[in-house]
């Protein structure tokens, strides 16, 4: 576990922020009016998530040459699971949020993008070893 920690740290700062972003009670604002906005926010929070582990996951396996599913399986698999996951419980476990399959779409389309990034860009500048 701490191996983990000390490989990964600000994702697990992410992973928490995303925790207490997908359960507190936010505030009544008028950023709500916009259409599509919670959708934008939902992108951007797990593109954010899946990106760090991408670039953690490079910058602790760059000389020990990991195959590269584990990152697949660590950047956007384990998103997209942990995003299902806080949805069903803000719709089952809290009465100020509820799930959304639109905002797992939005979930899993910003850690798709992220581990395309991550793969296309990041894996061929940084770790050409990669295959």
């Amino acid at each position: 576990m701490i191996r983990y920690i000390r490989q990964y740290p600000v994702s697990i700062c992410i992973i928490l922020a995303v925790i207490y972003l997908s359960f507190f009670k936010p505030p009544q604002t008028d950023i709500g009016s916009i259409p599509g906005m919670d959708k934008v926010v939902h992108v951007c929070m797990y593109f954010g998530l899946s990106g760090m582990l991408w670039l953690e996951f490079i910058r602790a396996h760059r000389k020990t040459h990991a195959p590269l599913w584990h990152a697949w399986i660590g950047a956007l698999l384990c998103p997209v699971l942990f995003s299902g996951a806080i949805e069903l419980l803000q719709e089952y476990c809290t009465t100020y949020r509820g799930g959304d399959w639109l905002d797992f779409a939005a979930n899993t389309t910003g850690a798709l993008l992220a581990s395309l990034v991550g793969r296309y860009l990041l894996t061929r500048k940084w770790a050409k070893g990669y295959k």
